[in-house]
């Protein structure tokens, strides 16, 4: 199949990359393993066994209406919490070939909604927002964005960085939650080619 590049003639890309059917199911479970995998789990509370005090009963058994035994009951202020939270681990396991089937499954999808756009390259040489915006602007790229180019010089992300909703990710940095979340894809022919050798 291919791909048209905005300014040049098409260039040929893999159908088992940019042509697969859409799998909810697996781009579901990757995109909720990928963010679970940021999530920090530090989340700690103090159970009645994990406070200081006196473990001393404070009043007699009988005869002073509810029974108790000490002061770190969840029951009283400043007690222990009835089910304390733990520091834990929120990671799923995706193997590999999970991974790059949701992302081929993603590209695919955004593919057949007309969500991504090719360029020979993005020709900023000056690290300018205006520039940046220009460009932008030229390609009718709108909403949240997402910039691929491979080798990218310094100049695109400094002329990126101050404009909102605009990424700038090398191939290596592809993440299946960027991608769903982006209104448009712009990438640069070589940033394609790297994205099919990897994912074919």
């Amino acid at each position: 199949m291919e791909l048209n590049v905005i300014g040049a003639k098409p260039v040929s890309v893999s159908e088992a990359v940019f042509g697969k059917e859409f799998r909810e199911d697996l781009v579901h479970q990757v995109v909720v393993a990928y963010r679970n995998a940021g999530r920090a789990g530090t989340k700690a509370q103090k159970s009645r066994s994990d406070l200081s005090g006196t473990t001393k009963k404070f009043k007699k058994q009988k005869g002073g209406g509810a029974r108790h035994g000490d002061f770190r009951a969840p029951i009283f202020v400043g007690g222990g919490v009835t089910f304390a939270a733990r520091p834990r681990s929120f990671a799923q396991k995706v193997n590999r070939k999970m991974f790059r089937g949701a992302m081929v499954s993603i590209l695919s999808e955004l593919n057949r909604q007309g969500r991504i756009s090719v360029v020979e390259s993005f020709g900023i040489e000056q690290p300018k927002t205006k520039q940046m915006v220009a460009k932008l602007a030229e390609l009718k790229a709108e909403g949240r964005v997402v910039l691929v180019a491979e080798n990218a010089p310094e100049a695109l992300y400094l002329a990126a960085r101050n404009v909102p909703y605009l990424h700038v990710v090398d191939v290596a940095a592809l993440d299946p939650v960027s991608l769903v979340g982006a209104d448009k894809i712009v990438m640069t022919v070589e940033s394609l080619k790297r994205i099919e050798e990897w994912l074919a």
